[in-house]
């Protein structure tokens, strides 16, 4: 079906709306609508949190007048939902509220969902439009179908190196991090951080950097911190084990619980990067920002399990030091570079991802 230009203007405006809702929606998917009546936007809203109301809700309840719902158009770009969550069906209440037309960006592939709310809606004599903006609907919601269609989270791979390919310098006086990037691309790192659902690092970052892994310079809420670390060679006073947030330690160990801080029992003798993925998958977890060290960047790269990389390069020189991983298999040119205040942050995007 084709579109008008107005249809794509109000789903990129829906999809504007829905990002607000990044980092903290999880597991749901981020969600935009719009109430529009005679060309004109009359009403709007997103999903805010989980377990809160979701966009369609909002939207309607911030019509003024609703006298005018019957000839107006809901616009949204997710399917709206037809069964029984934290939440009652998004599905009923636009049948309720007497809007007749209903523009979709793209059908939900979420099992409980899947068409059916399309199907409800025109089984009400709703009429519904789906396909609008599909490109930008599904990238807008990645970690979500990443996790339906793959049955595992959404990878980032996140690092930053010096000038000459250095991740950190061979001689280490402290167990603190090196800073090699500038601290507005530390400031966007840490938003990145509080738009995911969890970060991981294997034993040698932690033990090396003692990193926090926590969202200091930016608001919003600290990712689920993941902990690769076969023996449990890292210190529970290490400043990732803190209290604030979950913490999931991937053991060679049995598994348990202490508090905060859960141990989960690997067999890393074969497949071990895919096994703990599945596990992830299964606890509900749709994305992870992998933040090093090397080795487990390079794991994740050679395994061909990664979704974007993130690439900050410093203007600082080691001369020597821990290699950055082998980044020979992406490709040449990166999808976007740009200029941070003299660091350069260049990524990838990976279709052929597992």
């Amino acid at each position: 079906m084709k579109f008008g230009m107005s249809a794509s203007k109000f789903m990129n405006k829906c999809i504007a709306l829905a990002k607000q809702g990044l980092g903290n929606t999880y597991p749901n998917p981020l969600v935009g609508s719009l109430v529009v009546y005679n060309g004109q936007v009359i009403g709007s809203g997103w999903h805010q949190k989980s377990g809160q109301a979701h966009a369609e809700v909002n939207a309607i309840r911030s019509v003024s007048d609703r006298s005018v719902l019957a000839d107006s158009t809901l616009y949204v770009n997710l399917e709206p939902c037809s069964h029984h969550g934290k939440t009652p069906p998004c599905t009923d209440l636009i049948i309720k509220s007497g809007i007749r037309n209903v523009v979709v960006g793209m059908q939900d592939p979420f099992e409980k969902v899947n068409g059916m709310g399309i199907q409800k809606l025109r089984n009400a004599d709703v009429r519904v439009d789906v396909g609008v903006e599909v490109a930008a609907c599904r990238e807008l919601n990645k970690r979500f179908i990443t996790t339906i269609e793959k049955q595992r989270p959404y990878i980032i791979l996140k690092w930053a190196e010096t000038a000459d390919g250095f991740l950190a310098p061979k001689a280490r006086t402290t167990n603190e991090p090196v800073w090699i990037s500038n601290l507005l691309s530390r400031t966007l790192v840490h938003q990145w951080r509080a738009e995911e659902q969890s970060i991981l690092i294997g034993k040698q970052t932690a033990l090396d950097d003692n990193p926090k892994l926590t969202t200091r310079l930016h608001k919003g809420s600290s990712p689920i911190r993941l902990l690769i670390d076969t023996n449990e060679k890292v210190d529970e006073k290490a400043k990732l084990f803190n209290s604030d947030q979950k913490v999931i330690v991937f053991t060679a160990n049995k598994s348990r619980i202490e508090g905060h801080i859960e141990y989960v029992s690997i067999d890393f003798s074969s497949n071990g990067l895919q096994k703990i993925l599945n596990i992830l998958f299964q606890k509900g977890i749709q994305s992870i920002m992998v933040e090093g060290g090397s080795i487990t960047l390079q794991h994740f790269i050679d395994s061909g399990l990664w979704d974007e990389a993130r690439v900050i390069t410093g203007q600082e020189k080691f001369g020597d030091g821990i290699t950055a991983p082998n980044t020979s298999s992406f490709s040449a040119t990166p999808n976007t570079t740009t200029d941070l205040d003299g660091d350069i942050l260049k990524k990838w995007v990976n279709h052929l991802g597992h």
